[in-house]
């Protein structure tokens, strides 16, 4: 599913990641995890497209992106990658429904397809009774499923999550846990999770340690 060879990435004279080779494959589960300032969140937007490797090659379900402009770039990405991050990013003018939607309406979806996704989405989540509410009116764990119903509704090829558990609670946080092995299990997701989280970190397929810039 994902293919990363030779990865590195400067930020002025610092030398962040320094040659980063990883392999992940379709339906596994894997915790990126390192001391602050080791590189995994720099990981994880390079593999999420977010940023550019100076040297190195990546794959993402077979295609090349480094080979993609820019306009295919973002057309990749919003049909092949869905991300979580540690603060939902959730629009606060919009209703739970109308943030889920978001990525089909980039993607070309007609209203009533999306709505429909959307709908099915968040009775997966238990977030039925929630969708007409905005995040304010949203605890924590649900604002945060949320944000994975609008990773989720492309479709992507794997879903990236950035700290996802780090601003709940523990109840919310194994909740969110197993909710991505359900995830998994049922719905086929590869899931790349950076994370402090040692319970998540155990859970996982496997754990991936970055230590000074490299694996």
């Amino acid at each position: 599913m994902i293919q990363a060879t030779g990865i590195r990435k400067s930020y002025g004279s610092l030398e962040v990641l320094k040659g980063i080779d990883l392999n992940i494959a379709k339906k596994e589960i894997v915790s990126i995890v390192g001391a602050s300032g080791a590189g995994k969140s720099t990981l994880l937007h390079i593999i999420g497209t977010l940023d550019k490797a100076e040297q190195g090659l990546l794959l993402i379900d077979g295609t090349e992106v480094n080979k993609l402009n820019d306009t295919d770039l973002a057309a990749f990405r919003n049909q092949k990658i869905g991300f979580v991050f540690q603060f939902h990013h959730l629009l606060p003018e919009f209703t739970a429904i109308e943030n889920i939607c978001i990525p089909a309406y980039i993607a070309g979806t007609s209203k009533k397809e999306a709505t429909e996704k959307a709908m099915e989405l968040l009775e997966y989540l238990n977030l039925t009774e929630r969708k007409d509410h905005k995040p304010a009116q949203l605890s924590g764990g649900e604002q945060q499923r949320i944000a994975v119903a609008r990773a989720l509704i492309n479709g992507p090829a794997v879903v990236l999550a950035d700290e996802p558990s780090g601003n709940l609670d523990s109840k919310s946080a194994e909740e969110l846990h197993m909710l991505f092995f359900r995830l998994r299990d049922e719905m086929g997701q590869t899931f790349v999770i950076v994370t402090h989280n040692p319970d998540l970190a155990a859970m996982s397929d496997r754990t991936i340690t970055i230590k000074d810039g490299r694996i």
